[in-house]
């Protein structure tokens, strides 16, 4: 009879051992149950939205939801690899706003759309390159190189548009902002595009295994021979105009450029990523993680909005969330290490 029992525990250890990975496969499993929870999550809380709030699950505001996390999606497909190289971009808030600004001041001075559109574009890659070199090359921390580009920038953006909005009066540059493909909005289709396209990025290309080399190790990813230096001046290069083509969508879609658009835009965007799993301290990302916190992000502030939600109260809930995604990410962080 104690011999039966004996066996019994020892049964019972060994499939306690076998759901509960040792060493590598326990940090696998570990990221594998934070991943997926995330998507439950998601899920649960879209399953209550739907059956407690009034008109959320609606065609309409299904639409409505999507165009408005189409600038935060934009940009966080390319905040994602910022972070994931350890590093972050403060100044994409400001990078919107000006490119808008610059957009509809080329285009009332030119009449030509596509020439207003690179200009803007071609901006923002200079203001990304020069955060990019300044970090690399100079070794000044992105948190006070971005934090300086960000008022610089702003002021800029100010300073030639004169502290006014600049108008537009271009029928075609309106209309982009309006386009539709198959009752789906454009700023919605690049989104998903974007998407698709830095997903394979990450996942299937030098560029992308690079970067979460250098995030992981900079040290050893120099060592191994990647171009560290020259790999972060890439990553803040397409950030920037990224970030433009987002500021030049906004300012098609609201018919002119805001130099105080955007105020903010930079805690939602590295909010969503940190949300969806991106970490602060480098080396991890995944572009299925980053729509999940995007959509997360997009979903909180459409439902207080449905339910009429006063605004000041909107600032401590996306506060929370961001307090919330750092926790999480810590909690990750631990997990992958014990």
């Amino acid at each position: 009879m104690q011999a039966r029992e004996n066996l019994a525990q020892q049964a019972a250890a060994s499939a306690t051992e076998a759901l509960i990975p040792q060493g590598n496969d326990r940090q696998k499993w570990w990221q594998h149950v934070t991943e997926y929870s995330l998507i439950v999550i998601f899920a649960l809380m879209f399953i209550t939205m739907s059956l407690t709030v009034d008109h959320f699950f609606s065609i309409e505001n299904m639409l409505g939801l999507a165009l408005s996390i189409s600038q935060i999606g934009m940009v966080a497909c390319t905040m994602m690899f910022c972070l994931a190289s350890r590093d972050f971009d403060l100044s994409v808030g400001s990078t919107v706003a000006f490119a808008g600004v610059l957009c509809a001041m080329v285009l009332n001075a030119t009449g030509n759309t596509f020439i207003a559109i690179i200009a803007a574009v071609a901006a923002g890659a200079v203001i990304g390159f020069v955060n990019g070199a300044v970090i690399a090359y100079l070794r000044i921390n992105a948190l006070i190189t971005t934090l300086a580009t960000m008022e610089i920038v702003r002021g800029f953006g100010f300073i030639v548009s004169h502290g006014q909005a600049v108008g537009v009066s271009s029928d075609t540059f309106i209309a982009l902002g309006g386009l539709t493909m198959f009752g789906v909005s454009l700023p919605i289709w690049v989104t998903l595009l974007c998407f698709i396209v830095f997903g394979v990025m990450l996942n299937q290309t030098v560029y992308g295994r690079n970067t979460l080399a250098i995030g992981g190790n900079p040290e050893a990813s120099r060592l191994a021979g990647i171009n560290v230096e020259r790999t972060r001046v890439y990553i803040f290069l397409v950030q920037g105009a990224v970030t433009a083509l987002a500021g030049v969508i906004l300012a098609s879609r609201i018919t002119s450029g805001q130099p105080n658009a955007a105020e903010g835009f930079e805690l939602n965007v590295i909010s969503a990523c940190v949300l969806g799993g991106v970490s602060l301290l480098g080396g991890r990302a995944t572009i299925s993680g980053v729509v999940i916190g995007v959509l997360i992000m997009g979903t909180v502030e459409n439902v207080m909005n449905l339910m009429n939600i006063d605004a000041f109260y909107q600032y401590l809930v996306r506060g929370a969330i961001l307090l919330a995604a750092v926790l999480l990410d810590q909690l990750k962080n631990r997990g992958s290490r014990d």
